[in-house]
């Protein structure tokens, strides 16, 4: 399994000062595997404040048959975990309910492949980075979604988190637990 490291600027987030190498398979073999966005509500306000255009979401990337995701516990180790795809509910707890399934595209990248990525990006989450408006499972989601298949996922899974961060008034009301997990 080879690899080429090409500099480009971050397709994380488009900041030029968060530029970093890429991995890019060399192989391109023609095989696809689909690359799948399974998105959660948490809790059931989501039934009153999805109409307005917000929500409060969890989500995870699905390739080769597994879920990988994203959470905060206190040590400076990865944060990312695998399930079954569409489980949370029955691994995370009962405030997870799965919504719907988005297929973003499709990865060359093999499985192997994938766990080396997935390990790459532990580097980036760990547990005790977690932050809910700043580094969440849906920002490892857009991460991870945008270096396999090349795709950001929709704007909307994430725009509470945002909209809470642009208002420091909004964040100092939430309790500090629900900001870092720990």
């Amino acid at each position: 399994m080879s690899f080429s490291r090409i500099p480009l600027l971050n397709c994380f987030s488009g900041r030029r000062e968060s530029c970093e190498e890429e991995l890019l398979p060399l192989n391109a073999s023609g095989n696809k595997e689909p690359v799948i966005l399974n998105v959660y509500d948490l809790f059931n306000i989501n039934e009153f404040v999805v109409p307005l255009g917000l929500g409060i979401f969890h989500t995870g990337i699905q390739v080769y048959g597994t879920e990988y995701t994203y959470g905060g516990h206190s040590y400076s180790n990865s944060g990312i975990f695998e399930m079954m795809p569409r489980s949370a509910e029955q691994e995370l707890g009962e405030h997870f309910h799965y919504r719907e399934s988005i297929q973003l595209g499709f990865t060359q990248f093999s499985r192997d492949e994938v766990h080396r990525i997935v390990e790459q990006l532990g580097l980036q989450f760990t547990g005790n980075s977690y932050h809910l408006t700043s580094n969440n499972c849906n920002h490892f989601s857009d991460t991870m979604a945008r270096i396999l298949c090349g795709q950001q996922i929709p704007n909307w899974i994430n725009r509470l988190a945002y909209f809470i961060a642009c208002v420091p008034f909004l964040q100092r009301c939430l309790p500090p637990e629900w900001l870092t997990p720990m």
